[in-house]
This record gives structure tokens, sequence and C-alpha cells, in this order.
């Protein structure tokens, strides 16, 4: 049986193209979670005024990966000392987030969580909370990169052509 977890990463479009491309991760979808109003266009969502964050949900085969190792290679992707801002991108939509639907999930999160931030001497600025909701992006949003591999991502090329390898 799949499982999920939802990744606040920065844009969306690289985050998305990272993950699809992981070993065990069987869908991703782009989308806002965790605002304060329903069905959210992009174009207010950019605005910062809903409370959105751009966010992937993860649809993973626990069988062939760990939630934990699905959150340090998340990791990977961001700079999670960054407050609302990674890479040119700049507001709170692009906040870093780690955002579960089960609370049996938390201690696993909370463990990979934890690791990552005993590597530091300041706190992560990286939210794990329970998902309150989640908004599918538009269809133009879905898999842009594989759609449109020149357009812009915030993650280094080299990391997206690694994950094939991780």
């Amino acid at each position: 049986m799949n499982c999920e977890i939802y990744l606040a990463g920065g844009c969306f479009w690289g985050t998305q193209r990272f993950l699809q491309q992981i070993r065990g991760i069987v869908a991703t979808e782009v989308g806002y979670a965790n605002g304060a109003t329903e069905h959210p266009t992009y174009e207010e969502v950019y605005t910062d005024t809903t409370g959105f964050a751009e966010t992937v949900r993860v649809v993973y085969d626990p069988a062939r990966i760990t939630l934990e190792r699905i959150i340090e290679l998340y990791f990977l992707t961001i700079d999670p000392h960054s407050l609302n801002k990674q890479g040119g991108d700049i507001g709170t939509r692009y906040r870093t987030g780690i955002y579960y639907t089960a609370a049996d999930e938390l201690p696993a999160l909370r463990a990979a969580y934890d690791r990552e931030a005993a590597k530091y001497d300041t706190p992560l600025v990286v939210e794990l909370e329970p998902l309150r909701n989640f908004y599918p992006a538009e269809e133009y949003h879905q898999d842009y990169l594989v759609k449109h591999p020149e357009g812009y991502c915030h993650l280094p090329l080299v990391l997206l052509q690694a994950a094939k390898e991780l």
C-alpha cells in the first residue's frame, strides 16, 4: 500500500522534478498547502496573502523507500536556514515545510529532522506540522520541468541529474 507526504521546498517545479526521479516515488503532484482560503489560484498564492506554500504531494512505496530516506533526500534540495526563500525565489509561498497526514509518521519524520538539525549550530526554519489542506496547482504547473526541460529551476542542474542515482 502506498503512502504520501507533502514537501514544500521553494519553487515546486524543481522539487517535483527532483523527487519524481527517486526510486520508490510512484507519483507526484504540485499544489498549494496549509493556507487560509479554499481552492486558491496561482495568482492568489503569488500575492503571499493566502498563507499557502508551494508544495509537492509525494506518493511513495514504503517497500521500496522509507519515509526517513525521502526526508534525507529532501534536505539535499533546500537551504534549511533560509526563511521564506530558496534560491532566487522569495516570499512565504516559497517557505520550506514537511507536512504529514498520519500522526504515526511523526516519529520517523522527527528522527530525520533531528538528524539534519544536529549538523548545524542554529535551528532549522523548516516547518514540520500536520497537513491542514492541499489544493492541486493548475495543470500547466504539473510536471513543468518534464514539459519544459530548459525551464527555470532553483535547484542546481547537477542535483537534478543526480536524483536518478540516489
